[in-house]
């Protein structure tokens, strides 16, 4: 068995999180990810915006800037800038 079969037929982390949700309510799984989407979406457009959003008791989330440095190419040894970007911090 290869591993993308493998990974197919188990359930991701979302799809079981959202059983959890209907059944912690009790709701439907429609709502239950309704839901979910609802609270990714808000952290989501949080993070957009600049701010930490901080969930006590379970973590923070947070956008940090990584400056841009000089790495190497690994086939010829050659250096490379790498861009500035952003990124997700848990």
């Amino acid at each position: 068995m290869t591993t993308d079969a493998k990974t197919k037929s188990q359930p991701s982390a979302r799809d079981e999180i959202i059983k959890h949700i209907a059944k912690e309510i009790p709701t439907n799984q429609d709502n239950a990810k309704k839901a979910l989407d609802a609270v990714l979406d808000c952290i989501r457009e949080s993070l957009k915006d600049g701010k930490i959003v901080r969930l006590i008791g379970f973590g923070t989330f947070s956008v940090q800037d990584k400056a841009a440095s000089t790495g190497r190419n690994p086939r010829t040894g050659e250096p490379i800038e790498i861009a500035a970007s952003k990124r997700l911090v848990f």
